[in-house]
């Protein structure tokens, strides 16, 4: 298990397995049908996390005075359960230079990371001398749904600051974090909220705020994957990097203890994996050793719709929306604020 969880580990620590099968025997088809297939593979883990790190940047619509501030912990859940074209893709082996299905068919579905399809088998066959040739077959990696997990999380600390009349300041972040010396990762953004209705002459006595809200959010990981035998080679290592960008209208009503809030959005994001290191492709004689074989690149954008609550019991404030978009997210937020 913790040899799929290499693959992967850079994006989210919290994922425990990507697979059961070795990845590695990908590359005994080339370096073209691994990226290919890669590509294909880790394309839904990407979006789903772009979804996930874009969500979380507001409890209400109603700004922080001037000196008022909070800081809250942050957790997002973005489901993939009932998202079947998202689990798995169609591999037609007319596009890839080796790889074959073992039961002799051209295109068939197969897993993404996201997915649960597993047994599926193909092979890749060269002739290594005149009229020789040699096959090797492998089974196709399965994905983390096999494993029980339907989601991918988030989670963070947030803290907002009110500044000048209307406006208020955001910060995210999760700190540097090591694990086991082999992954890194850490994630810091910074955010605007303002709210209009703060300019107006009864903004004391109105029970609805209206804010906007711009989100910026980036994390950074890498995964050394030289000790662990994922792959033949060495000096081996995949560094990843997410951006997400949030825009948001939001509404919410100002009551003393209990609020419900809600908000229109869109969100665009960007990842982009490098695969580092020296690394065996293809099998037997004909295999060879590559440099840095390949990236993997992922743009996300689409329309977000939430809704939700927040319980205000003096210092100490809660909260829990649920938002509708491509990868649907549920948001909770532990927060502690003055003012």
């Amino acid at each position: 298990m913790r040899k799929i969880l290499g693959v992967w580990l850079t994006i989210f620590s919290v994922l425990p397995t990507m697979a059961q099968s070795d990845f590695n025997q990908i590359f005994a088809s080339g370096v073209a049908d691994a990226e290919r297939f890669a590509n294909d593979y880790f394309a839904p883990v990407s979006e789903a996390a772009i979804y996930s790190m874009a969500s979380g940047w507001y409890n209400s619509a109603d700004a922080k005075p001037l000196g008022g501030f909070e800081i809250s912990i942050v957790g997002n859940i973005t489901g993939f359960k009932n998202k079947g074209d998202r689990r798995a893709f169609e591999l037609n082996t007319a596009e890839y230079d080796n790889l074959q299905f073992v039961d002799g068919s051209s295109s068939r579905p197969v897993s993404t990371v996201l997915g649960d399809m597993e047994g599926v088998r193909v092979f890749v066959e060269a002739e290594i001398a005149p009229g020789v040739t040699e096959r090797q077959e492998f089974e196709l990696p399965s994905g983390i749904a096999a494993e029980g997990i339907n989601f991918v999380p988030t989670a963070f600390v947030q803290a907002s600051l009110g500044l000048v009349k209307g406006l208020e300041i955001k910060a995210r972040f999760l700190p540097n974090i090591n694990f086991d010396e082999d992954v890194e990762f850490g994630l810091f953004g910074a955010g605007l909220q303002y709210d209009f209705t703060k300019i107006l002459p009864a903004d004391k006595i109105l029970p609805v705020a209206l804010s906007v809200v711009i989100g910026y959010t980036k994390l950074d990981a890498g995964y050394d994957l030289t000790d662990q035998g994922l792959f033949d080679g060495e000096n081996q290592r995949v560094e990843t990097s997410f951006t997400t960008w949030t825009f948001a209208a939001v509404a919410s009503t100002k009551l003393p203890i209990i609020n419900f809030y809600g908000g229109l959005g869109y969100i665009t994001g960007t990842s982009e994996t490098d695969l580092l290191g020296d690394y065996t492709a293809g099998f037997g004689p004909l295999s060879q050793t590559v440099t840095n074989p390949f990236s993997l690149t992922e743009n996300v954008s689409g329309v977000t719709a939430n809704v939700g609550t927040k319980l205000k019991l003096g210092f100490f404030r809660f909260n829990v929306d649920y938002t509708i978009a491509e990868f649907n997210t549920l948001t909770a937020g532990i927060n502690f604020g003055f003012r």
